[in-house]
């Protein structure tokens, strides 16, 4: 690998950007980076501490004060916050009903964008997933690429994550969530969902898991020339 290996996945929810992510950094022998676990820590610890979602001051301070932090041992990393290793709870759906909100705060933002380049400081070689992670936080990626899937399917794949928690979800609920989040997601001011201009574009809804990371591991070694 180059000194500096980054390849970036965006795309909204139930696109399989995280599992993707995973199967394709093992590929590549890089780490792998949820960003968007990091805003789910936040949000969980706005209800925790009973602190509104749209007090972006207030939850900034508050991350930096309580730490969010992953334990690389682990494959995948856990998300520790505070310490505590909440991978499975930010999944549950009272998180996900206020993730956007949290995730649309200039100063959380900007906090967790200063802490994923860190990330990427000590892991040189990476593979990020999330919402901008190719438009805002590394733009000089070595690959960005950009996962869509049609509105069933991300629905269906949402609601078969839950199931594996043990968490059993409506799939109406569970669809509006995603609409809804996609929508204050592409229209926050700061760090949107946008397709980067030079990201290869990939339809998942017909395809494994294993299709699309073969998809990206022969993108990347295109570009790298193997190595």
């Amino acid at each position: 690998m180059q000194p500096q290996f980054i390849v970036t996945i965006d795309g909204p929810a139930g696109t399989g950007k995280t599992s993707v992510a995973q199967c394709l950094a093992q590929r590549l022998g890089t780490a792998c980076l949820d960003s968007g676990s990091m805003y789910r820590a936040v949000a969980l610890l706005s209800l925790q501490r009973g602190v509104d979602p749209d007090d972006g001051p207030g939850l900034a301070g508050m991350t930096e004060s309580v730490g969010i932090r992953f334990d690389w041992d682990q494959s995948p990393p856990r998300l520790l916050l505070g310490g505590e290793d909440v991978g499975d709870r930010i999944r549950d759906m009272d998180v996900s009903a206020i993730v956007s909100i949290v995730a649309k705060q200039p100063e959380v933002r900007q906090v967790l964008v200063r802490q994923q380049q860190q990330i990427a400081r000590d892991h040189p070689c990476l593979v990020s997933e999330g919402r901008d992670q190719g438009s805002v936080v590394f733009p000089d990626a070595t690959v960005h690429f950009f996962l869509e899937a049609d509105d069933a399917e991300r629905t269906r794949r949402r609601v078969s994550q839950l199931a594996e928690f043990g968490k059993k979800a409506d799939p109406v609920e569970v669809q509006d969530d995603i609409a809804r989040r996609d929508h204050i997601d592409s229209t926050r001011s700061v760090g949107p969902l946008v397709c980067p201009v030079d990201a290869v574009v990939i339809d998942t809804s017909d395809r494994t898991i294993d299709e699309v990371v073969t998809l990206m591991e022969m993108e990347v070694l295109a570009r790298t020339g193997g190595t």
